[in-house]
């Protein structure tokens, strides 16, 4: 397990910079921690190509979602090396701390802070299991919270050509079409709700329906006509997810004959157009004050976190296609169904794109798979535009 901020994560990025100096590439950290080697260019004025992904997983992930991009990029500058070829630009690849949003309920943490994008309040945020805020286990980690709270960061659109992601699929649709490689055609942006709760009543299990404010079945509805309405969207042909990742009673209080006067539950929606999601989150909000009322129970949402819609650079995608064709490697277009951290340099204006690498077993779990030779096809696409970006 490579815990955000935390000892998992440490290891992984103390190998990134092992590794790093080990292939005579200079390496840094920044004040949110995250690490950085580089491949100096011939004019370091230029805006530099940077590749690379996070080093952080879920509790009980696997082997390849995030550190496969960073090693791509480590692959692509070796590669590119052996070939004699020499940048006009600095080529550097970027270890990102904390993309996954499970730990502190945040999205983005190491590229926000590193485009000075992550609000402040962020650092208050408590860890899942430890309950402690985000700003201690920064500074456990060697990162400055206070730096980062004051806006201090390393990267800006202006001193960025691109930044470029490699990673693994996280649903199997290059493993049913039998391909190796993938061009992203777009990032999904989300709202989430990651505390919500209903407050009823606990009462009596006989207490006749007129009586009753049962917070678990407020929830249910509220469940189900969210699912509708992402049913009829799914039928118009819009693509898009709703995640009730949470779904529970008080389990200190509920039982067999008990009407449960309390009920919490998590949502997140995602969808890769903004107004899909403004919609959508307008839907759920009318929804949940007419179970409220029609229930008599309050509703209470809680938090509300955000993350934009990645829109991929269409010139990139473009090249990565025509990259692809030339080193005979057949690609298809594939939106992501998660989220990553190529949609913070998004938002931060930066050109961006990404290449999936067939994933046999999904993601996020022990089982996740990829062959080398899928994952060196994507390294051999993603070394031409390097190439061709960094002249």
């Amino acid at each position: 397990m490579r815990d955000t901020y935390g000892d998992g994560e440490n290891r992984a990025h103390a190998l990134l910079a092992e590794t790093g100096k080990a292939l005579r590439l200079p390496v840094r950290t920044d004040v949110a921690a995250n690490t950085y080697a580089t491949w100096a260019g011939a004019d370091r004025t230029l805006p530099r190509v940077l590749m690379g992904s996070h080093l952080d997983s879920v509790p009980h992930g696997g082997n390849f979602d995030g550190a496969a991009g960073v090693v791509a990029g480590l692959v692509v500058i070796e590669a590119l090396r052996a070939l004699g070829y020499s940048p006009r630009r600095d080529i550097e690849v970027m270890g990102i701390r904390a993309e996954e949003s499970i730990w502190f309920q945040v999205s983005y943490i190491g590229s926000r802070a590193a485009l000075g994008s992550l609000p402040a309040t962020a650092l208050q945020s408590p860890r899942i299991d430890t309950g402690r805020p985000l700003r201690m286990h920064m500074a456990d980690c060697g990162a400055d919270p206070a730096a980062v709270a004051s806006g201090a960061h390393e990267l800006s659109a202006a001193a960025l050509d691109c930044f470029l992601e490699v990673h693994i699929e996280q649903a199997p649709a290059l493993v049913e079409s039998k391909l190796p490689v993938a061009v992203c055609t777009g990032i999904p942006g989300n709202f989430r709700y990651p505390q919500a709760r209903i407050n009823g009543r606990h009462d009596h299990v006989g207490t006749p329906l007129r009586f009753r404010r049962d917070a678990a079945m407020a929830g249910a509805e509220i469940a189900m006509a969210v699912d509708v309405a992402w049913r009829k969207r799914e039928a118009a042909g819009i693509p898009m997810a709703a995640t009730f990742g949470r779904f529970h009673t008080d389990a200190s209080m509920h039982g067999l004959t008990i009407v449960p006067g309390a009920f919490s539950f998590s949502l997140d929606v995602r969808a890769y157009d903004e107004a899909i999601l403004a919609a959508f989150e307008a839907e759920f909000l009318a929804m949940v004050r007419d179970v409220g009322a029609r229930r008599h129970v309050e509703i209470d949402l809680g938090p509300r976190a955000e993350a934009p819609v990645g829109h991929v650079d269409p010139a990139i995608r473009a090249r990565l296609h025509g990259h692809a064709k030339q080193l005979n490697v057949p690609v298809m277009d594939l939106g992501s169904p998660a989220s990553h951290d190529a949609a913070a340099f998004c938002a931060a204006g930066v050109p961006t794109a990404m290449l999936f690498v067939r994933n046999e077993n999904g993601s996020h779990n022990p089982l996740e798979h990829m062959e080398i030779a899928d994952f060196l096809d994507a390294c051999s696409i993603l070394a031409c535009l390097v190439a061709e970006r960094a002249v």
